[in-house]
C-alpha cells in the first residue's frame, strides 16, 4: 500500500458537531422534521412543492403553520409556485406573513426561463428574508446578488449535487459562489441537493455556510471517523445476517 493510500485511510474525519458548516434538514415529513429539531441537530429547515406532494401534502397553509408549531425558532424556507411574477409575488408575501423564521424561496426563473432579479430586488428591498433556489451557474449568483439590497438577509442556493448529475464538479461553482456572495454581508450559501455524505465534509471543507441535507443522508453521519476496517466487518456481518435471516440455499 502506498504512503498516500495509508495516508488518507488513517484521515481523522470530524464529527457533525465539530463541523462548522450549518446542516439544515430538507423534507416535508412532518414526523421526521420534528426528530430532527428535538435532535438539536439541525440549524434550520428547508421544503419544496416537490417534496410536499411525495409527503402527501394537500393544504400548502395548513401544512406551513403545523411546520412552524413545530420548528418556531430557526429558519425555515418556503417556496412559491407560481409561474408569474406578480403571483409571485403575492404569494411570497402571504408566506412571510406566517413567521419571523420565514424564509421565501424564489426560482432563479420561471419556467419561461424569464429571470426573478427583479422580484428579487423588489422583496428584498421590502425586508422580506429570501432563499434564491434552482441556482447552477456563477452568472446566476451574480445575477443575484446584484439584484439583493445590499443590508438584505439572504439564502443562495447551488444545487451542487445536480452540477455532479450533469457529469460536471461542483466545488469550482461552489468555491467561486463564495467568492461572488461577499458583496452581500448577509448572504449565505447553501450547497444544496447533496448526493452522499461526504458532501458534508466538502461543503464544510471550502467554507460552505449551510448544506441541506435529507434525513436519509443525515442517517449516515454516525458512521463519519468510523475505522475502515471495522466498517467493512459490519458490512460483510450484515450480508451475512440478510442472507441467513432470507433462509437462502445455494
Amino acid at each position: 500500500m502506498s504512503y498516500q493510500s495509508e495516508r488518507f485511510e488513517s484521515n481523522a474525519v470530524p464529527s457533525l458537531k465539530d463541523l462548522k458548516v450549518k446542516i439544515f434538514s430538507d423534507g416535508a415529513d412532518l414526523d421526521s422534521i420534528t426528530e430532527a429539531y428535538q435532535k438539536g441537530i439541525v440549524k434550520g429547515f428547508t421544503t419544496n412543492p416537490t417534496l410536499m406532494a411525495k409527503a402527501g401534502v394537500i393544504n400548502y397553509l395548513t401544512f406551513a403553520r403545523e411546520f412552524l408549531r413545530i420548528v418556531p425558532d430557526l429558519p425555515v424556507s418556503f417556496e412559491v409556485f407560481s409561474d408569474d411574477l406578480e403571483g409571485m409575488k403575492r404569494q411570497a408575501l402571504v408566506l412571510n406573513d406566517l413567521a419571523e423564521n420565514v424564509y421565501v424561496k424564489i426560482p432563479i426563473t420561471n419556467t419561461q426561463g424569464v429571470s426573478c432579479a427583479p422580484l428579487i430586488h423588489e422583496l428584498s428591498a421590502k425586508g422580506l428574508k429570501l432563499n434564491i433556489t434552482a441556482m447552477m451557474t456563477t452568472r446566476q449568483v451574480q445575477e443575484v446578488i446584484d439584484a439583493l439590497v445590499p443590508d438584505s438577509l439572504s439564502f443562495i442556493s447551488v444545487f451542487a449535487g445536480r452540477i455532479a448529475d450533469s457529469g460536471r464538479d461542483p466545488l469550482p461553482v461552489m468555491i467561486q459562489s463564495l467568492e461572488i456572495i461577499k458583496a452581500r454581508p448577509g448572504a449565505e450559501l447553501i450547497w444544496a441537493s447533496p448526493r452522499e455524505s461526504f458532501n458534508i465534509i466538502q461543503a464544510d471543507q471550502i467554507g460552505c455556510h449551510i448544506i441541506t441535507v435529507t434525513p436519509a443522508l443525515l442517517d449516515k453521519a454516525p458512521s463519519f471517523g468510523k475505522n475502515l476496517d471495522e466498517f467493512s466487518l459490519d458490512t460483510v456481518k450484515m450480508f451475512y445476517n440478510d442472507a441467513t435471516k432470507s433462509g437462502f440455499h445455494i
